[in-house]
């Protein structure tokens, strides 16, 4: 019989008890076994899903469990990188929620580790284990959209009435880029595979240091994207890839089954439609099984660290643009 890929969480968030705990739990192969929390009453929701969960009160104590294969680290941002390093140094598997540092010059380090100690280190970028962005990737690569001109997209939410929500708080790392920017920015360079020329535009509306609006353009080889995030509006997602001959157009693209069912639509200049569905697919669960069976095999995972530096270094020169026109 074939053992599962076991896992621990450090620190009982919302969104982990909600959505990775549950992935975990309905990923092929795959258990939770361990958390570490000192708020017992959290705790006690996710022994909903195992009556076997092992709680710690300290999170070293969850690395030094030699039952626990890999680390999923939902933490505040500010600190990823910190629980990140020292579980590769305790020899676990890490996936860190993202952003998985604040500059992209923190992640070299974090490489580093990951080959010295050869396991598997990755931001929990769960979009690309998707199946609709694996076929927007398709179509790019196949030339289906002509020449690429545009792409644009939208995410927002409004958490005005959490101002203690740790998004807006500046000494936890947040602020909408890091939070939601990563995915606009972060899926054109998927599915395209090339890397922003430079910073257009980056305009931004700060409160209490952290940004809650921004209006962002880049320049990318042969073409440009614009993408406005927003932690003061309405829930919104979209986002649009032009091209010369065609355009797709994403009724979910970050959050389906929350925000939205998953539909993508090809619409060719001549007016042709096709509409691809994508009903019940969580890409949590998705994002698991590749982990699992990458750090098992020690085969390639579909979301390196050094993609993840390119969003955050994509980040950086946003924050550096925004500095550099409010002098």
């Amino acid at each position: 019989m074939i053992s599962s890929f076991k896992w621990g969480i450090l620190g009982a968030s919302k969104f982990a008890l909600e959505q990775m705990a549950p992935a975990i739990h309905s990923a092929k192969g795959n258990s939770l076994v361990a958390l570490a929390t000192r708020d017992l009453e959290k705790a006690n929701k996710f022994l909903e899903l195992s009556d076997r969960l092992v709680i710690y009160n300290d999170y070293n104590d969850l690395l030094e469990d030699s039952n626990v294969d890999a680390v999923y680290i939902p933490l505040p941002n500010h600190i990823h990188i910190e629980w990140a390093t020292r579980c590769l140094q305790a020899g676990k598997h890490v996936l860190c929620e993202k952003p998985i540092s604040m500059a992209a010059d923190e992640i070299d380090r974090l490489i580093h580790l990951r080959d010295k100690a050869q396991l598997l280190a990755a931001e929990a970028y769960m979009v690309v284990h998707h199946p609709q962005w694996q076929l927007a990737k398709e179509f790019v690569d196949a030339g289906k959209l002509g020449k690429l001109v545009q792409i644009d997209g939208v995410f927002s939410y409004n958490n005005a009435d959490d101002p203690l929500n740790i998004r807006n708080q500046a000494r936890f790392g947040g602020g909408g880029i890091p939070d939601i920017g990563v995915y606009p920015y972060g899926v054109s360079r998927f599915v395209t595979g090339s890397e922003p020329i430079e910073v257009l535009s980056a305009d931004i509306v700060f409160e209490n240091e952290v940004d809650v609006w921004a209006n962002v353009s880049a320049q990318f080889p042969g073409f440009k994207m614009q993408a406005v995030t927003s932690m003061r509006a309405a829930p919104r997602q979209e986002m649009t890839i032009q091209g010369t001959e065609g355009f797709l157009k994403f009724t979910a693209p970050f959050n389906p089954n929350v925000y939205d069912i998953a539909q993508v639509i090809f619409r060719k200049g001549n007016g042709h439609e096709q509409v691809f569905k994508f009903p019940g697919v969580n890409h949590y669960v998705n994002q698991v099984e590749a982990f699992s069976v990458s750090a098992k095999t020690n085969t390639v995972y579909g979301c390196s660290l050094e993609f993840s530096k390119g969003t955050q270094s994509m980040i950086d020169m946003i924050y550096a643009m925004n500095k550099q026109l409010s002098k």
